[in-house]
């Protein structure tokens, strides 16, 4: 490790230097990825930086210990330096854990209803209420890329465009199956009634990810409808695109330029096809590990939400949060950095035994 940290130091002074030089700036390429790479190794040099401060600490209360008038001091100064050298030590052994090279894309989120009929409908358009609600509170910016709706407000199915920094690796492990448990409002006599949503979370693909072939595609178009089969507009403005060789089909309704339409799908279609491929390698290079908490199957039961007893509870990791409330209005940070502490610890645990 200590090999490792020399070459990533050296890089990290060596970006420094170029950026001082006036000659980068004559390149928006070039100072993009310098810039880039100096925010991810960032975090590895300062946590280096504060290591050897901590082991100078640690020495200099080691030098002291001889002195008696000093020596209980230089025992609690040495015991504080040693245990933050602990603490930094494992926090550096997560900074060199290898990188998910998609967790600075944006996502295209996709919920739809399960179970539940109209209450799943209901609670779907929840979870994507929760998602925006996240993503404002992040600074991120969502697009809504198509939504197909119910006459009582819920949602059959929909996809949204987030766009932010890191909104992959905050949103990556979404994915899956979630349950509601609560008394709907469709229903008179009270009961609780167990529904559910399916969300899943890609990581958006550009052009250069995907080739795509024209001949590939069947495109059709039709006329946009909203809740109840009204027509939204008189013209076939809505698009549905089928990819003949593996037949995803996407369709988006959502805007009345049929252009506009037709761009919305291909990059919905172009993050499945991109999605598919990333699950087929994953599968290929880790099929003797599941990981606990990254396996991204979207029939996996994930999180049930229990409204008669205000709990939020992740099935993955075991975490049960009492304030539904908060959760429902976006506060996800104690959830979500609770799942990216499990899936670090689970892959230094896979680096230790592998």
């Amino acid at each position: 490790m200590r090999e490792k940290l020399k070459e990533l130091i050296l890089r990290y002074e060596d970006l420094q230097a170029q950026l001082a030089d006036p000659s980068v700036y004559a390149d928006a390429g070039r100072l993009r990825d310098v810039n880039r790479e100096l925010k991810d190794l960032a975090p590895v040099a300062e946590a280096c930086r504060a290591y050897e401060q901590a082991a100078a600490a640690a020495a200099a209360a080691e030098d002291l210990l001889s002195d008696p008038e000093l020596r209980e001091l230089a025992q609690e100064e040495r015991a504080a330096a040693r245990a933050e050298m602990d603490r930094l030590r494992e926090e550096i052994r997560v900074l060199l854990l290898p990188k998910d090279p998609n967790d600075q894309r944006s996502v295209i989120l996709e919920v739809r209803s399960g179970v539940g009929g109209e209450e799943g409908a209901l609670f779907a358009a929840a979870i994507l209420r929760m998602y925006t609600m996240y993503a404002q509170r992040r600074g991120w910016r969502t697009e809504m890329l198509n939504l197909n709706e119910t006459e009582l407000g819920g949602i059959k199915e929909c996809s949204v465009l987030i766009e932010g920094e890191g909104v992959w690796s905050r949103l990556k492990f979404e994915s899956g199956v979630h349950r509601v448990q609560r008394v709907p409002v469709t229903e008179s006599s009270g009961r609780i009634q167990t529904s559910a949503a399916t969300v899943a979370v890609l990581p958006e693909a550009e052009e250069v990810d995907v080739a795509i072939d024209p001949k590939d595609l069947q495109i059709d178009t039709y006329r946009s409808s909203g809740a109840g089969g009204q027509h939204v507009n008189k013209t076939e403005s809505a698009i549905r695109i089928t990819h003949l060789p593996t037949g995803l089909v996407v369709e988006c309704q959502d805007e009345r330029s049929q252009y506009k339409n037709k761009d919305k799908a291909m990059r919905v279609l172009r993050s499945r096809l991109y999605d598919m491929e990333r699950e087929r390698q994953a599968a290929a290079t880790a099929a003797e590990r599941r990981s606990q908490v990254g396996s991204g199957d979207r029939s996996e039961r994930i999180r049930t939400y229990n409204f008669p007893q205000g709990r939020v509870t992740d099935h993955r990791i075991g975490l049960t949060l009492y304030k539904i409330d908060a959760v429902m209005d976006g506060d996800l940070d104690e959830l979500v950095d609770a799942l990216v502490t499990a899936d670090q610890a689970e892959k230094l645990k896979a680096g230790e035994t592998g």
